[in-house]
């Protein structure tokens, strides 16, 4: 959808300068750099065919193609449920995302209690 919209809107321009019957250059998004034959507008095709390549005969192509212009932006307010919904998701998806925690247990300074039997022993209760 996105490519759809991007090339709708594109506009670019083609620049063409020929002398005679000969492309001299050829330019994209800008005009094209004339040679050192000035063109004339009184020149026509006819007159270029006898003087062949006559100083008058220099001509400059142009095509523009024009993107559309006017896109509709509509936008729907939301409503509260919807606005608690949004806060809501991106406060999650930011809480995914946070740093380890210096969290440091409050029993390391207690040693574990004792052991006066061996459970597993007395009951022969085995783990394969």
């Amino acid at each position: 959808m996105a490519l759809l919209v991007l090339f709708s809107t594109l506009s670019f321009s083609v620049g063409m300068h020929f002398c005679g019957d000969h492309l001299v250059d050829f330019s994209l998004f800008e005009s094209a750099e004339t040679c050192a034959m000035a063109p004339e507008p009184a020149a026509t095709a006819s007159d270029c065919e006898m003087a062949g390549m006559d100083m008058n005969c220099c001509s400059d192509l142009a095509f523009v193609v024009e993107g559309q212009q006017e896109l509709n932006f509509s936008f729907d307010p939301l409503t509260f449920e919807q606005q608690l919904f949004v806060t809501s998701f991106v406060y999650t998806c930011l809480s995914l995302f946070e740093g380890p925690s210096e969290y440091t247990p409050h029993f390391k300074d207690y040693a574990p209690p004792p052991l006066i039997r061996d459970v597993q022993i007395l009951d022969q209760t085995f783990l394969i």
